[in-house]
């Protein structure tokens, strides 16, 4: 079988989509043969491998409400039906600029299956999600299935409700080498916990966007105590504005963009994981489910028909408190920072549920297993 992905970047960019769409390409590696069609950060079409597989990037020339646009990506992707002939195309959702060109040619190709990796609704961006509201139909009449990343996702899903038949879930997995801790993480971890001996450590991370709802652990740091120390890794368009509003908070310290290493490190350093994502923009936790894996207890938003919920049970690996109430989100952290056996008991499970739903061996499972059903 021969499948042609399609995301609309790939490694080494780094992002939430990417980390899916290769292990994707990892899980089905020596069971199919594999090429990426994507775009590139640059103005200019270029080729290369990864992962052992040909990554084939169109160059763009802008990029405009998160979409990019490329004059080369149509005739780079007709190229790779006519040379590659692909049994499969599998496309990471959204990218309606993309899906314009794709259903475009597989009229072309009636027997080349489509599976869709639908990731999220385009919801922050609400005109473009109305006007492309009928091509996204078209796309899910078209798919031979479709995979979502959680069960919330499919009900609260503008669209996947009315294609529930074709729908699939496959959680997407906490990656091996990101969960994989080295002695030298240890030690850094040691490091990190003596210099904040006596304090309840907090460890929050992500890009500094609205959605992400780092605002609110800030504005419950203020309701804290002085017995904590809360870390934030990451940068972003808020970036600015979050050190303001934490100006004069000493309990909250940036880290900037952290590598792997100091975010295993931090991770483990911590008491307490906070992940107060507020929109369905988060449509899983990839960093939630790293940071549960490792042992770590989190505190969580309430967010309807998000996957975070599902990643994160409430009163089983950690505490769900209303969407953006403040007070109740620092009342969270207030209940577990007092209760060292209360995490340890969250802690183990979140292991657990990690082990058994989003390790890297059962989404390979799960994946391959959807292949050989199509």
């Amino acid at each position: 079988m021969k499948v042609l992905t399609f995301c609309g970047y790939y490694f080494p960019h780094v992002g939430g989509i990417e980390q899916v769409a290769r292990d994707c390409i990892n899980a089905l590696a020596g069971e199919c043969e594999q090429r990426v069609i994507c775009f590139n950060h640059e103005k200019g079409n270029a080729t290369d491998e990864e992962d052992g597989v040909q990554i084939v990037r169109a160059g763009c020339f802008a990029k405009v409400a998160s979409q990019q646009l490329s004059f080369g990506f149509y005739g780079l992707l007709k190229k790779q039906f006519r040379e590659f002939m692909p049994d499969v195309v599998l496309f990471h959702f959204p990218n309606p600029f993309a899906a314009h060109y794709l259903l475009k040619l597989l009229k072309k190709y009636p027997r080349c299956k489509l599976v869709v990796y639908w990731h999220l609704d385009i919801t922050k961006q609400k005109l473009l999600g109305k006007f492309f509201g009928g091509q996204t139909k078209r796309l899910l009449r078209r798919a031979s299935k479709v995979v979502a990343t959680s069960p919330n996702y499919i009900e609260g899903s503008k669209f996947l409700p009315a294609f529930r038949t074709k729908c699939t879930v496959v959680p997407n997995c906490a990656n091996s080498e990101r969960i994989t801790v080295s002695e030298s993480n240890l030690r850094e971890a040691a490091r990190i916990r003596e210099e904040n001996k006596g304090k309840t450590i907090l460890f929050a991370l992500g890009r500094h966007v609205p959605y992400k709802g780092l605002e609110y652990l800030i504005r419950a740091s203020k309701l804290l105590g002085d017995g904590y120390q809360i870390f934030i890794g990451g940068e972003g368009e808020l970036t600015p504005r979050l050190k303001a509003l934490a100006e004069g908070d000493e309990k909250v310290v940036f880290l900037g963009r952290i590598g792997d290493e100091a975010r295993k490190a931090y991770t483990l350093a911590c008491d307490i994981f906070c992940f107060p994502s507020v929109t369905k923009n988060e449509a899983f936790g990839l960093a939630l489910a790293e940071a549960m894996a490792l042992k770590k207890p989190a505190v969580t938003f309430t967010i309807e028909g998000s996957g975070v919920n599902y990643v994160s049970l409430n009163g089983v690996t950690g505490i769900e408190v209303a969407n953006a109430d403040v007070p109740a989100y620092a009342k969270a952290i207030e209940t577990l920072a007092g209760d060292p056996p209360l995490r340890e008991q969250y802690g183990n499970a979140a292991r657990e549920r990690v082990e058994t739903l989003f390790s890297e061996p059962v989404f390979r499972e799960n994946i391959r297993s959807l292949f050989q059903e199509i």
